[in-house]
């Protein structure tokens, strides 16, 4: 009986508010606390690490330090930090690269499993063992140096790789086609966000916590628990599982979403899939942007650190001002693409690839552009916030062009897509170790420039053969006829 009474009591509570726009808030809230545990790292292994010397080399590939103009109340820290931990560039980018590692490994299987069992728990508990490992970090430095972080990030990469499978699985059931962009776009701006929160507040902890870095890691882990308490109780796999969900609300998903998803569409069409020109042009154009938006996300604040010498507290304000302004040229791109889309001013293609295009093309400009700044700080960084800005379009633009295309194989086809893109996170902290050495403007020009290349050459490929359409081999009767058709064959050429 009373756990009927509470059952009535959150009904009435929460029956009036739509239950997709809380599902939205929720799996805003688990990307941005998963992107924060992925990326405080970034910013506090500059005080983790024994700082890099540079008094041997010309003025004109280095800068000069910041400490004697930035004030604090506390002495600042200047380039590098003041770790104990004795790991070269090398060392760090292996470190860095290692959460992808698993990362991409639990893509495919998460997708399936989100698709077969719902992406409620399956999106949870990876973000939980994710918030354990994270949690975990400092014992496991202090036992094992670099290498047991190498593991750790390894196994959170794993928790961790469901998660965009899982949350595209959720979209496809809860999000009318109308509302694609927009609510596709605040769910998957978590990432931009979770970073600028995890970079601004790994600063000020790195600065005023009495036991130093360790304390950014009990913190992200620990508020990461608390969201998936949250998350058990308020989110459900479908409109038809959920308690508190009003008749008026089912019945209108249930209309927008009938014509295109499926509750039990037949097995994954892989052979379709994996010959579809639209999906690959997909999985290309997230190769660019993955490769420009993790370098950043990456070894952004080690450019800050170690180039520009800005102390930490600068470093994490800095640092967080450009993903900040990428969630905000997300959030006004994605209004303006569903309004060109609703007034049929422009095609859900032409939508999706000019989005794109800005994505790709403007940041790999302004990155460039950085490199050839110099020591000019304002302009440096005035450069990043303007591309990192321009990015944003990637959410209206390739981040939601899975659910166009497939809305019945939205998790499978997210985790192909993303987790072949997130290959790039392998790849771009090892070139960024292996090309930046002494860490000068020289070094991570040639780094910038690789970026621009990729980012064109992706944006081509997505010009040419990206769309907005669902493809036709979504449709479960096309899908069901075809296996038939084969059956029968089979059957014939066994009676033959």
């Amino acid at each position: 009986m009373r756990s009927r009474g509470m059952l009535d009591a959150w009904r009435s509570c929460c029956v009036n508010i739509p239950q997709r726009w809380i599902l939205a808030l929720m799996g805003f809230l688990g990307l941005f606390n998963a992107y924060a545990m992925r990326a405080c790292l970034s910013i506090t292994i500059t005080e983790m690490v024994v700082p890099i010397e540079h008094s041997n080399e010309p003025s004109d590939y280095t800068c000069e330090s910041t400490e004697n103009i930035t004030s604090s109340g506390n002495s600042t820290i200047g380039s590098g930090g003041k770790g104990s931990y004795e790991w070269s560039e090398y060392t760090q980018g292996i470190i860095l690269s290692s959460f992808y590692w698993g990362y991409v490994v639990t893509h495919l299987p998460g997708g399936m499993m989100a698709e077969k069992f719902g992406g409620k728990y399956t999106l949870g508990i990876g973000i939980l063992l994710t918030a354990v490992f994270t949690l975990l970090t400092p014992n496991a430095v202090a036992w094992g140096d670099s290498t047991a972080l190498i593991v750790l990030r390894l196994l959170m990469g794993l928790g961790e790789g469901t998660t965009y499978p899982a949350v595209n699985v959720m979209l496809a059931q809860w999000t009318p086609p109308e509302e694609r962009s927009k609510t596709g776009s605040f769910v998957y701006a978590g990432a931009p966000l979770g970073t600028v929160y995890a970079t601004t507040v790994s600063g000020l902890i790195l600065q005023y916590s009495s036991i130093g870095w360790p304390a950014v890691f009990y913190f992200f882990g620990s508020v990461n628990v608390l969201w998936f308490l949250v998350w058990v109780v308020l989110c459900y796999n479908n409109p038809r599982e959920h308690p508190f969900i009003s008749e008026s609300e089912v019945k209108y998903l249930n209309e927008r979403l009938s014509d295109h998803t499926h509750q039990k569409p037949p097995p994954v069409p892989w052979r379709h899939i994996l010959t579809s020109k639209p999906l690959w042009a997909l999985i290309i154009a997230l190769i660019g942007h993955n490769w420009a938006f993790l370098t950043i996300v990456s070894d952004l604040p080690k450019y800050m650190s170690s180039v520009l010498k800005f102390s930490i507290q600068n470093n994490g304000y800095l640092s967080s001002l450009a993903y900040l302004c990428m969630w905000l040229g997300s959030l006004v791109t994605s209004w303006i693409a569903d309004w060109l889309i609703a007034k049929g001013h422009m095609s859900m293609t032409g939508v999706r690839k000019v989005g794109t295009t800005i994505a790709l093309i403007g940041p790999a400009l302004f990155i460039v552009g950085a490199s050839y700044a110099g020591c000019d700080r304002v302009m440096v960084v005035v450069m990043f916030t303007m591309g990192m800005a321009l990015m944003g379009t990637a959410l209206p633009g390739i981040m939601v062009n899975v659910l166009d295309l497939s809305p019945n194989y939205a998790g499978t086809l997210m985790a192909l897509t993303n987790g072949i893109s997130a290959l790039t996170g392998i790849v771009t902290p090892y070139i960024v170790g292996v090309l930046t050495p002494h860490q000068t403007i020289t070094e991570w020009r040639s780094i910038f420039w690789i970026v621009f290349g990729v980012s064109i050459a992706t944006n081509v490929v997505f010009l040419l053969y990206g769309s907005g359409e669902v493809e036709y081999w979504n449709d479960p009767e096309f899908v069901k006829e075809e296996r038939r058709r084969r059956k029968n064959k089979n059957v014939e050429e066994i009676e033959t």
